[in-house]
């Protein structure tokens, strides 16, 4: 499940069991801080926490000052200089501002945004949550934009498939690995929320409904396997197309789908070999090359994830 989704439906289960929680939120962040604007935390009234605003000294005084809030019933605006005060764990000092929204929810109505954010995210689709609390007496609206989770499709479930399957599954992937060899799919390799799907590699490819959000990763056991993966999926529209092989092998590739009418320019955008050149040799290394690969290319763009302050929406 999204992170995001996760802190999200904790929060409404606890606001049904009559409990408050205080959403606190990075709605600022300048010069160098532990986390960027759109980082957020849960916190309950036990005084526990999910989620992080990067921990260390900060971190605690914000829960501190969350709790205050918590108990008053009250939302409010904390800001941090990041200085001798409030460093991170390991005594650095971080030299930057955080400013951060605490939104304390306590009734059903409240819920609703959340709720709502929580099932877009859950149906891939980008999420947009209100944050509304009082600020000097005065009424602001933060919102903060959230990405739907990437989709990630690896063609195949060897070694180096399943190593990426389980990394890429605590960095908000959709994870679906495709293979014909179902002896090789089961939980014990493939756990949830890996969704394993047993069938032709290329003909599953081919039924796949692939989106400028989705990362393909092809990694099967040969190379007729591989030419045929690439070949289901060189013109959609996916963000990431990776193949693992060599420069020779992959140059044979190639050729060969140009022999059968692929463009030229369609193939300059494969990443083959696949992965960062770290010099990675074992199939942990060779899977985290790939995973950062893909970390890289997700990240190229930098979304806007905090709006406001803003004036409230009429009605709230």
């Amino acid at each position: 499940m999204h992170a995001f989704a996760a802190l999200f439906r904790s929060l409404a289960r606890q606001v049904e069991q009559g409990r408050r929680v205080a959403f606190c939120t990075v709605v600022g962040s300048y010069g160098s801080t532990p986390q960027a604007a759109g980082a957020s935390l849960l916190l309950h009234e036990n005084m526990t926490s999910e989620g992080t605003l990067g921990g260390g000294c900060v971190e605690a005084e914000v829960r501190k000052q969350a709790f205050e809030l918590l108990q008053k019933n009250q939302s409010g605006l904390l800001t941090f200089q990041l200085d001798h005060d409030y460093g991170w764990d390991d005594g650095l000092i971080c030299g930057g501002t955080m400013k951060i929204a605490v939104s304390t929810i306590s009734t059903k109505d409240q819920l609703t945004p959340f709720l709502h954010s929580a099932t877009d995210l859950e149906s891939a689709r980008n999420a947009c949550l209100p944050i509304r609390i009082s600020n000097q007496g005065a009424a602001e609206e933060y919102r903060l934009h959230i990405e739907a989770p990437a989709r990630l499709i690896i063609a195949g479930a060897g070694h180096v498939g399943a190593e990426l399957a389980r990394l890429a599954a605590n960095l908000d992937f959709d994870i679906a690995v495709i293979d014909d060899r179902a002896d090789m799919m089961g939980p014990a390799r493939l756990p949830p929320p890996i969704t394993p799907i047993v069938g032709d590699i290329a003909l599953t490819l081919r039924e796949q409904s692939i989106d400028a959000n989705t990362h393909v990763v092809i990694v099967t056991r040969g190379h007729a396997n591989d030419e045929k993966a690439l070949h289901a999926i060189i013109h959609s529209p996916a963000r990431y197309i990776g193949m693992i092989g060599s420069r020779r092998k992959v140059k044979l590739i190639f050729d060969d789908l140009i022999a059968l009418g692929v463009d030229a320019a369609r193939l300059e955008k494969v990443h083959a070999p696949i992965g960062l050149a770290i010099g990675a040799v074992t199939v942990p290394e060779i899977a985290i090359s790939i995973l950062a690969q893909l970390i890289q290319i997700r990240r190229a763009e930098k979304p806007t994830r905090i709006e406001g302050p803003l004036p409230p929406a009429p009605g709230t």
